[in-house]
């Protein structure tokens, strides 16, 4: 009779961890998500004694960057986030430290597949800086002996939100298609405000709403190893500004990366900004550096 029991009792035993590694297999698998993360600094300097026949002028430059982003994807989702930050300083002997790179960039986006190279997605953007800027040729009215202050954190940021549809024919390669576009322009700075820069519609405003096309071409591919190519092209069109040149706002973001070892690479920088809000000429900014990155990637 024990026989008999213990026997059971092994059978019993038997079937429910049976049943527990039935119930394992069967178990959805963990959603997986793929992880790239990027940070680096860059030093340059040049030192010149004060004879120094040929010319020149000592100077030293610090720069530092941050990039994170977080793919996952389904049969039925799309989900992607970036985030980029980076911030540079410059200063020659004799003058004052200057800002030579500035930027907050995160854009976190999610679409629902209705082919494997077509979503419809939904998208929030937001741009901004760190630190003040100012502008070395004109002077404050309040402070004649300073550089005028034209930007600082959150004024101005840029807040988008986007519906639309997203073409990716490649995986290096998507364009984005947003037809309902809420584009807002923030300005906290009460000084900044008052002077009606950025685009605000009366001084003292604190927020633009502009409902706008926009249309989105990033591109981000290793041409051959050790050398990375991305670019981000971005272009808004103010429906209710329809015929005024104002009515189009286009950035332009490219990037170059070589890398010599592991932990050291050169990176070439080219950033361009046609905005009427902002200035009526094209500005653009172009920046060269040679320093230490480690990178991290998991999935």
């Amino acid at each position: 009779m024990k026989t008999g029991f213990l026997l059971n009792l092994f059978l019993l035993s038997f079937s429910i961890c049976s049943a527990q590694t039935d119930s394992l297999l069967d178990a959805p698998k963990p959603i997986k998500f793929k992880h790239n993360f990027q940070t680096g600094i860059s030093i340059n300097q040049s030192t010149f004694s004060d004879n120094w026949k040929a010319g020149g002028v000592s100077s030293f430059a610090f720069g530092w960057f941050l990039n994170y982003t977080v793919k996952h994807k389904t049969p039925h989702w799309d989900f992607n986030s970036d985030l980029q930050l980076q911030l540079g300083y410059q200063e020659n002997k004799g003058d004052v430290r200057r800002k030579n790179a500035d930027r907050i960039f995160y854009d976190l986006k999610a679409g629902y597949m209705l082919h494997k190279k077509l979503n419809v997605f939904g998208s929030i953007n937001f741009l901004s800086q760190f630190t003040d800027g100012f502008d070395a040729k004109t002077k404050s009215k309040i402070e004649p002996s300073k550089d005028s202050l034209i930007s600082k954190l959150f004024s101005p940021a840029y807040l988008t939100s986007s519906i639309g549809m997203e073409y990716k024919p490649l995986s290096y390669l998507w364009m984005r298609l947003g037809i309902g576009t809420l584009r807002q322009t923030i300005v906290l700075d009460k000084s900044i405000s008052n002077a009606q820069l950025y685009g605000l519609e009366k001084p003292g405003d604190n927020i633009r709403n502009q409902f706008v096309l926009q249309c989105v071409v990033n591109f981000d591919k290793d041409l051959v190893q050790n050398i990375n190519f991305k670019t981000r092209y971005m272009v808004n069109f103010d429906y209710f500004k329809s015929g005024d040149p104002s009515a189009f706002v286009h950035i332009l973001n490219a990037n170059l990366t070589l890398k010599a070892t592991k932990y050291i690479s050169t990176n070439f920088q080219i950033n361009m900004i046609k905005d009427f809000d902002q200035d009526t000429d094209i500005q653009w900014s172009q920046i060269l550096s040679l320093g230490m990155t480690y990178s991290l990637s998991r999935q």
